[in-house]
């Protein structure tokens, strides 16, 4: 009898420690993640990247519910603001230029991202690691038009007079887009906002003469259609990927939650994200099989 207490004042010793250690399923604090909110943007790239985010931690035991199409960086920004999401991929340069509105602007990689890491963490976010892609506002015209005008850089749009310029509307009023056009080459134009989505459709039928695009765009490949013009002035900066974490949920997720988002990441290369986009874009399919295909064949580690 006395032995059967030892051994059951032995097991029940160390439960704590079980408990602690924790699983997959089970929180920091023990018991079942609570779920997570993840928002996304209101284009292509944006709803792949939740999916990416989400199959791969659902994979790894959290629960995660998507929201996604909330709108642009703004839009999504206060919804982490308010609580009304938990987290979101971001582009390291919008965070500086446009949420954090910082005038300075960065003159590397390294240093958006720490610049943007230190805004989200005096607001209790967390900016998990960058991406080693990235997708960086663009201005595009036809392969036709750059070769009738001998359009090459921004400075060159000079010789078209006052244009019509495309974009999505929000980039209207942002410095990485039509303000900083103007105030960096002096350019005149009619800005035209478009619905996601339907850049490459108003340039081909000839509603506009420029569009704002993201450089991981799949269409871009199609070079004997379209010409990215060259950023001299390098007024769309560095936009490399991240999370926007609340702080709290890290800690209440444990820190497999991190690692596995990270792990994802370091999968986003330049070619990768404009093979995803084309898959949505060109060939119609869905972006969760998309993402559940990338992770097949580049898991998460």
């Amino acid at each position: 009898m006395a032995r059967r207490l030892l051994v059951l004042a032995v097991l029940l010793a160390g439960a704590p420690l079980l408990v602690a250690c924790g699983s997959p399923g089970s929180s920091a604090r023990g018991g079942e993640h609570p779920v997570v909110r993840l928002g996304t943007k209101n284009f292509t790239e944006q709803f792949v990247l939740g999916e990416l985010y989400a199959q791969a931690l659902r994979a790894a035991g959290f629960r995660v519910e998507v929201k996604g199409n909330i709108g642009s960086s703004e839009v999504v920004d206060r919804a982490l603001a308010s609580g009304r999401i938990d987290l979101y991929p971001e582009y390291t340069g919008v965070i500086v230029r446009e949420l954090a509105d910082e005038p300075r602007r960065p003159r590397s990689a390294a240093e958006t991202y720490e610049r943007a890491k230190a805004f989200e963490a005096r607001r209790g976010f967390e900016l998990l690691a960058k991406s080693p892609g990235f997708d960086r506002l663009a201005n595009v015209v036809s392969a036709a038009d750059a070769r009738r005008h001998g359009l090459r850089t921004m400075s060159d749009l000079e010789r078209l007079g006052r244009y019509r310029y495309g974009g999505f509307p929000e980039n209207k009023v942002r410095f990485q887009g039509a303000v900083g056009v103007r105030r960096a080459y002096g350019l005149e134009f009619a800005f035209v906002p478009l619905p996601a989505g339907g850049h490459y459709e108003a340039l081909d039928r000839g509603a506009v003469d420029v569009i704002d695009v993201g450089s991981t765009d799949a269409q871009l490949a199609e070079r004997s259609r379209y010409r990215v013009l060259a950023d001299p002035k390098g007024i769309f900066g560095y936009q490399n990927i991240a999370p926007v974490v609340r702080r709290t949920v890290l800690e209440e997720q444990g820190p497999g939650f991190a690692r596995t988002l990270d792990a994802v990441t370091a999968r986003l290369t330049n070619g990768a994200l404009q093979e995803m986009n084309g898959d949505v874009d060109l060939r119609g399919e869905r972006p969760a099989d998309v993402a559940a295909r990338f992770l097949r064949e580049h898991p998460p580690r």
